[in-house]
């Protein structure tokens, strides 16, 4: 009798989850006999009791779980098979020290179901993303509205911007529209004033400056 380490495969089964899912199941077991005594007079052949226990064991934890659990949660699933294979095997004079599931397969019908549910997952969060830049970009547009409206001459400026950024396409043919031309007016018109109120600072002469008169006065002319 060996008392290494045995590695025994469970063969795949259908096994019905918790929720009503088909799936089917393969793992793999490790155990070795720790009591040889035990393991030839206690059962007539304790590989095939072991197998035999083992798939009766899968079925039944994995049927105790839904297939959302079944698939995120397997080393809690194969804690609670080893747990058990243990409790049982101990009076084979067998010791189960592991227990891994190796293979879930899916119908068919379930993975389109997932992929169309992850799909709709991508979509959903691709819409909030986008929702939320567009109240980003409305709150940009607000301020920069309330800007321009305190300051008339920065969305004449923009106007000007614009007619810059539509000349760089080499386009033959530009159409203003009248409140542009009447701002071009407007802007023209502001800074004339700027340059008349600027002319008369610009010719008059500097304080104390003054011309010196250099006229005799009448007392020394009567000397």
């Amino acid at each position: 009798m060996s008392l290494r380490v045995v590695t025994m495969p469970i063969q795949s089964q259908g096994i019905i989850t918790r929720d009503n899912v088909s799936v089917d199941v393969s793992a793999v077991a490790y155990f070795r006999v720790v009591d040889t005594v035990k393991s030839v007079v206690a059962v007539e052949n304790v590989n095939a009791a072991i197998n035999q226990i083992a798939q009766t064991t899968l079925r039944k934890v994995v049927g105790r779980h839904t297939l959302d659990e079944t698939l995120s949660e397997t080393d809690r699933i194969n804690l609670d098979i080893r747990q058990i294979l243990d409790v049982t095997t101990v009076d084979w004079g067998v010791q189960v020290t592991l227990v891994e599931l190796k293979d879930i397969q899916l119908p068919d019908t379930m993975k389109r179901a997932m992929a169309r549910q992850a799909e709709a997952e991508r979509e959903k969060r691709a819409k909030i993303i986008n929702a939320e830049g567009e109240s980003l970009a409305a709150a940009a547009l607000g301020d920069a509205s309330d800007t321009m409206m305190a300051h008339p001459l920065a969305l004449q400026l923009r106007n000007l911007q614009s007619l810059v950024e539509i000349g760089v396409d080499q386009n033959t043919t530009v159409v203003f529209p009248a409140p542009l031309m009447s701002t071009i007016g407007e802007l023209g018109s502001f800074l004339a004033r700027e340059s008349a109120a600027a002319a008369p600072a610009a010719a008059a002469p500097p304080a104390g400056t003054g011309r010196t008169d250099t006229s005799p006065s009448p007392a020394g002319s009567a000397a």
